[in-house]
Formats: structure tokens, sequence, C-alpha cells
């Protein structure tokens, strides 16, 4: 039995679901995304992602006509194995389609680019092997991209990325609830203190990038 926490995008609020790993992801339609599917080699008892993703995924998935395997979605920041502000850690992305060939995969690459529902598809000249695409929300921190400005009141997956990686330091955030409240707040402010940061409470490019290279191992 998985927790599952979506961030609804449209209410603008958290939603927490109960599902075993054969059961759909919240807001999927069509059984074609399993929760184990979802967590892929994550160990967590605890996964999360937004309705827009899910919604996306319903969409695109629709379009391709069949099954898609699913190699990689989720991740927490702690388990690694990616950059260090992947969208894995915030459960908007796919890595899928290893079991194809090379054609079938330029197919399926050239189809998620032309359809324009994915935010960013990743070349072939970096991910040869598979199939990359996600579904990223608000304008990034930093100039060269990655996560979300956050402050106090920002509600998300992206304050659970942060509430994760804070609560892994030692920084105790009260919680994953993915609400930006006084604990996150005073959380961050520590933390940007213990490192030499501007301690305003505010998560920019700054605070991110310090955070993630701590807190995502390799």
């Amino acid at each position: 039995m998985a927790v599952v926490k979506v961030y609804n995008n449209d209410e603008n609020r958290m939603e927490t679901y109960y599902r075993d790993e054969n059961e759909p992801m919240p807001y999927n339609t069509g059984n074609t995304l399993k929760v184990g599917e979802f967590r892929g080699s994550s160990r967590s008892d605890t996964l999360w992602t937004d309705k827009r993703t899910m919604q996306t995924w319903n969409r695109f998935r629709a379009l391709y006509g069949k099954p898609i395997s699913v190699g990689f979605a989720f991740k927490r920041p702690t388990e690694g194995g990616h950059s260090k502000q992947s969208q894995h850690y915030a459960g908007t992305s796919f890595d899928v389609a290893q079991n194809l060939t090379n054609a079938q995969r330029a197919q399926m690459r050239s189809l998620a680019v032309n359809s324009g529902l994915w935010g960013y598809v990743e070349p072939v000249s970096i991910s040869p092997r598979w199939v990359h695409f996600d579904r990223r929300s608000g304008t990034p921190a930093c100039a060269s991209g990655g996560y979300p400005y956050l402050y106090t009141g920002s509600i998300g997956n992206y304050v659970l990325v942060l509430q994760d990686a804070l609560n892994s330091l030692g920084f105790s955030t009260g919680g994953l609830d993915g609400i930006f409240g006084n604990a996150t707040r005073n959380a961050v402010i520590s933390f940007q203190r213990s490192r030499g940061l501007g301690a305003d409470g505010i998560v920019g490019c700054a605070t991110w990038t310090r955070l993630m290279q701590e807190a995502v191992p390799g």
C-alpha cells in the first residue's frame, strides 16, 4: 500500500490517496499507469505528483494508442539516480520505452514533441535508450531551469521535494504535506543560515542549488 499525494492544480490543494501497487494512479484513466509502474525502482512508501501531469499522461497515452512501458517515473531526492533538480523527484516526468527499438523510440519521441503536451522532451543525444518527457510547472528559480520559487503559502509537489530534502538533512518541516507553512519556513531559514545564504525564507536558485547538492547523493 502506497500513500500517493497529488497536487490538484485546478483547485490549488493537496490530495492524499491510498493505493495498492496494481491500482491505477489517481486521475489515471483506462488503467494505463499503475502505482507500481509510476513508482519504478523507488522504495518509498510515499509518492507524489500533480493532477496536470496525470492528465497529460492520459492524453499522450490515448494519442499513442497502445501500452507504454515505464522504466522510471518517481524518485525521492535521497534515492538519487538523476540530476540535482530532476523532475523525477517532483513526480512530473517519465523515462519510457526502454523495451522498444531505436526506430520505435524515435517515433514516440517525435509524437511527444509534435503533440505539444509535454513541457520538455529530451533529445536522443541525451537519452538514446529511452524516451524522456515531463510536465513541469512554474517559472524556474534558476536561469538554467529546475524547480520554481517557493515561499510561505506555496502548495504542491515541489513543496514536497523541498520538505523531503530539508528533512533528510535534519531540518524538520514537521512532515510531508506539500504546504509551505511556518514549520517549513523555519526549516528553510535554519538551512539558509547554516549555509551562509540569505536567510529570507524564500527558496530561490541559490537555496535550491545548495539544498539539492547536499540532499541528492552522487
